[in-house]
């Protein structure tokens, strides 16, 4: 297979222009071309010679993804893509229209390996880890979606399939070619990172003292119980992740956000509630309540809005704050995994 263009940074760019006998200034034509006006091939960059063009087609690949499936929920606020990669496992994203955002939620892996109760994706099982460039890919083109309606995307979360600190050097590669003022040009704090807690993975990223967002997919703070639902916890207690989020804070200045998925009459009671704000006060957080997206695997079923409120109340009442999540794209199955899972059941 041709190496995927958007697999290279900058510099291995023009590295490779000058290899083919080509001037500097190329590379920064290409970047352009396929990051801020979003060329899909060689053909497509006019800016180049025609020589250029045709070595470019033969020497590497435009093409990451291949659409497999669409659905859209019914109010149109949620649009998930089922693409196929060149080795034909599945990945998925997913686009949220908000009132002043357009947010993707993009994949760091086909499949993962924690293994997550509750989450389609952990069900599946872990297949491979996804390029740099495959990572990228997601988010151009959607990108060129939008653009078809003259929008674009204001927030990128890799909160999709895997875990990205298991495949952190590619997931930061990524984050930083969307970055680059001379790429993708999208804004370091528009740019978010959700782990389950993988405590080398939270002292790197707070060593590289980026201005990425750092989500925690943190669900209850009873180590036995957290255990039955991200088994990787046994590895990484609830106490050693909140002292690596410690650690990120006074390193970075940086706000953390906790994820906690409610689940009816499991993690969602007043108790529960109290127990997370002993772990957690006086850290420079916030909260994300989420109603648990049901999977056909997990036999547990969202929180109802009442007790929602009062978990909530109880966060706010203690100086934590918090949102309520929109659940979003229910209907579609729009949580990690539930396409692909059905295709890697084709697949395999």
């Amino acid at each position: 297979m041709r190496p995927l263009i958007y697999d290279l940074d900058l510099a291995e760019l023009e590295a490779e222009l000058t290899a083919l006998g080509q001037p500097g200034f190329r590379a920064k034509q290409i970047w352009v071309a396929i990051y801020q006006k979003l060329k899909t091939s060689p053909e497509e960059i006019t800016t180049l010679p025609k020589p250029l063009r045709e070595a470019l087609a033969e020497r590497y690949s435009f093409q990451a993804l291949e659409p497999v499936k669409r659905i859209e929920s019914a109010d149109g606020l949620t649009v998930k893509d089922l693409f196929r990669l060149h080795d034909g496992f599945p990945v998925e994203a997913v686009l949220m229209y908000y009132e002043e955002r357009r947010t993707l939620c993009i994949s760091s892996q086909s499949g993962c390996a924690i293994g997550c109760s509750f989450c389609a994706t952990g069900q599946m099982g872990f297949k491979r880890h996804l390029t740099s460039g495959e990572i990228v890919a997601q988010v151009l083109y959607y990108a060129r979606l939008l653009a078809e309606t003259e929008q674009r995307i204001t927030n990128v979360v890799v909160m999709g399939m895997g875990e990205p600190f298991l495949n952190f050097d590619n997931t930061m590669s990524a984050l930083d070619r969307l970055n680059h003022p001379e790429g993708f040009g999208l804004g370091a704090r528009r740019l978010t990172v959700s782990t389950v807690g993988i405590v080398p993975g939270i002292i790197k990223f707070a060593d590289a003292e980026t201005q990425y967002n750092l989500a925690i997919s943190l669900h209850t703070v009873d180590n036995e119980f957290r255990s039955s639902l991200i088994p990787v916890n046994r590895k990484y207690s609830v106490e050693e992740i909140l002292n690596a989020c410690r650690y990120y804070i006074q390193k970075t200045s940086r706000r953390i956000t906790f994820e906690y998925a409610l689940i009816d009459n499991i993690n969602d009671s007043t108790k529960d509630a109290d127990a997370l704000v002993r772990k957690i006060r006086g850290m420079m957080c916030h909260v994300n309540l989420i109603p648990l997206n049901p999977t056909t695997g997990y036999s547990g079923q969202p929180t109802q809005a009442d007790k929602v409120q009062k978990f909530s109340e109880v966060l706010e009442a203690n100086g934590i704050p918090c949102t309520v999540r929109l659940r979003r794209g229910i209907e579609i199955g729009a949580g990690c995994g539930q396409l692909a899972a059905e295709e890697l059941s084709n697949f395999d």
